[in-house]
């Protein structure tokens, strides 16, 4: 099992790196869509449900830290995206309205028909709140952790975006390999600087698996590095979360690259069109429930905690 796994990894690299997990995830294989999905999950099966969503070229197994403190009040239920992590790779390409189909059938499958909750980072963030708004009576809770949708496109890159697309078939994409945990443990503390090497190589071990030449290669299928030929429409985000009527909490990274964008209007944008809308800042980067996941943990839970409907 992927936890075994990982403590053994962490352990080998000596007793002050060591990062041990509090609550321990047990896995299921959930068949969606066509495509089989492992799903990660810690705390009680009697404890409320929620459902966390995991970003671009990460693993539901990365909510961990969050997972130690809430498991003892929560379900944590954190599927891995088609063709990230444990899950089984789409040929056809990856595309936003799937992760919106594969995301119905995880809350009918947990969630039943009580109000779900969601709480995503990043692309799982936007996709929460997308979905959100395009199924309004089935969310009552949506937490975004440092995604707030994505800068608009210019139509006049479409004619390059598709031929790039076509290139990009043709030569297949590939990423980078490791030549040990450690290694891979640098790479992931480059994204989370307050990160200590215990947990970034906990990460890194969620991330890798070694391959027939000894090296370490990331789960996720190397498909996800093409570029999306269709192109980003903000304005039709913005009408799907118009149309939310759910609790929704942004929590964003004051150290996030993203900041910048989020203080020029992105934020306000937000604001405007989810009037329901709460926030938070934490000090930390991007990767915020990896850095400061007590401090998450707590205003997540009191969100959740609250009434449905503001």
């Amino acid at each position: 099992m992927i936890p075994h796994i990982v403590r053994c990894l962490v352990s080998n690299a000596g007793a002050a790196t060591h990062y041990e997990p509090r609550a321990i995830a047990r896995h299921e294989d959930l068949r969606v869509r066509g495509l089989r999905h492992r799903v990660h999950i810690w705390g009680s099966d009697t404890a409320p449900p929620v459902l966390m969503l995991h970003g671009w070229a990460d693993t539901g197994m990365s909510f961990q830290f969050l997972a130690d403190e809430l498991a003892d009040r929560w379900r944590i239920i954190a599927p891995d995206w088609r063709g990230f992590g444990d899950s089984e790779w789409n040929p056809a390409g990856y595309w936003i309205p799937d992760y919106l189909a594969d995301l119905e059938c995880f809350i009918e499958t947990w969630c039943g028909g009580e109000p779900a909750r969601i709480v995503g980072h990043s692309m799982g963030g936007n996709i929460a709140w997308m979905y959100a708004g395009v199924r309004p009576d089935r969310i009552g809770w949506a937490a975004s952790l440092d995604a707030f949708g994505l800068a608009d496109s210019d139509p006049q890159e479409a004619p390059a975006r598709f031929a790039r697309w076509l290139d990009e078939w043709r030569d297949a994409p590939a990423y980078a390999d490791y030549g040990s945990v450690t290694e891979a443990a640098s790479r992931v503390k480059q994204r989370a600087r307050r990160l200590g090497e215990g947990r970034a190589a906990f990460i890194a071990g969620c991330w890798t698996r070694p391959d027939a030449n000894g090296r370490f290669i990331l789960r996720h299928d190397p498909a996800h590095k093409r570029v999306n030929p269709v192109l980003y429409r903000r304005a039709e985000i913005e009408h799907c979360w118009r149309a939310i009527r759910a609790r929704c909490f942004l929590i964003t990274g004051r150290e996030s690259p993203f900041r910048e964008r989020y203080d020029a209007g992105a934020g306000a944008r937000c604001r405007e069109c989810i009037p329901t809308l709460e926030e938070a800042a934490v000090e930390a980067g991007h990767m915020l429930h990896w850095e400061q996941p007590r401090e998450v943990a707590a205003l997540v839970h009191a969100f959740l905690s609250r009434p449905a409907s503001g």
